[in-house]
């Protein structure tokens, strides 16, 4: 795979990088030779974890900052050959509970990133990790990359300002950036000290500790789930990619789950625990946006991406890493 060769040597710099993402994407370039810096802000709760690149420490570069300090930022990108922009705060109940934040990390520093690469790195390729959160409540199904954006939440709003700053960088000043529009990633190295940041690392959490999974009303919602080494793929198609530059992506999952049937595959998976259906909290019910799943025919037809990991495979990887790793997590 020719865009895989293209990393060898390559400076990267990953922001958020020690979060469950980033650092799954930091370890594959490592292994693929490029040379790696890793930022990442260590705020509690918000996934940042050393542990995440345990064996790697001494293969990449690790950097304690917060992308709010612009002059941080701007002594990082200098020399970088491609920055993936994965920080960001995803809980959208802190969002709600806690809104300045939200838009201080979600889009002010956001611009504080993209005018360090357009004052010190104008040639740098930028990857920015956007969400289908910033769609809202469905107006139809699959969600499509036309679709108009109408979140439901302050985190959706910030993220898509974001994701607009990245592309009116590309417009304005011709910086090379691409945003990925991901929908629930799924995998090892996910947070689930608590269950602000998804659902689908509280529910593991609940599965491996043998106690009980409660879902929200009859549980027939549907979601499209992505194994975190579907998703590092898609940033590694793109990264190298120049018809990807200005664009826009979904991602997506092989086949809509309900949640119901997911927390009972879990379940089976763990062999411990139950799952119990409970009636809508209001203020979740609020924000709620019922069935949701996205179309990648997109990024499948211009760059050969789509989801290869099953369900059931990689959540059973998932339940082995937290089984072995447990006290790194929780």
């Amino acid at each position: 795979m020719d865009y895989l060769q293209r990393y060898a040597g390559k400076k990267i710099l990953i922001t958020g990088g020690l979060g469950f993402i980033g650092s799954n994407l930091a370890r594959r370039l490592v292994d693929l030779g490029a040379q790696v810096t890793v930022v990442d802000s260590l705020i509690p709760d918000y996934g940042g974890n050393l542990f995440n690149i345990a064996g790697y420490e001494d293969r990449l570069r690790v950097n304690i900052a917060d992308v709010r300090d612009p002059y941080s930022m701007r002594a990082l990108v200098k020399g970088q050959d491609i920055l993936f922009n994965l920080a960001g705060q995803v809980s959208h109940m802190d969002s709600m509970l806690d809104p300045f934040t939200d838009l201080e990390i979600n889009a002010r520093s956001q611009l504080s990133i993209l005018e360090a690469c357009r004052l010190e790195n104008p040639e740098v390729r930028i990857v920015y990790a956007g969400t289908r959160q910033q769609y809202g409540r469905p107006r139809y199904l699959p969600l499509d990359e036309e679709h108009i954006q109408a979140p439901t939440d302050v985190n959706g709003v910030n993220k898509m300002a974001g994701e607009w700053f990245h592309m009116v960088y590309h417009t304005a000043y011709g910086l090379r950036t691409t945003s990925l529009r991901l929908t629930n990633t799924y995998g090892p190295r996910q947070l689930i000290r608590h269950n602000r940041q998804g659902f689908i690392g509280w529910f593991v959490r609940l599965a491996v500790e043998g106690k009980t999974i409660q879902i929200y009303g009859d549980g027939q919602q549907l979601r499209d789930l992505t194994y975190v080494d579907d998703v590092v793929d898609a940033f590694l198609r793109v990264g190298v990619s120049d018809v990807a530059c200005g664009q826009v992506f979904n991602l997506g999952g092989q086949t809509p789950v309900s949640l119901l049937a997911l927390a009972q595959l879990l379940v089976r998976l763990a062999g411990r625990g139950r799952v119990e259906l409970v009636p809508w909290p209001e203020e979740r019910k609020k924000i709620d946006i019922g069935d949701v799943y996205s179309s990648y025919a997109r990024i499948q037809t211009a760059l050969g991406w789509s989801p290869t990991t099953p369900l059931e495979e990689g959540l059973r990887r998932m339940i082995e890493y937290y089984t072995e790793h447990w006290e790194h997590y929780v």
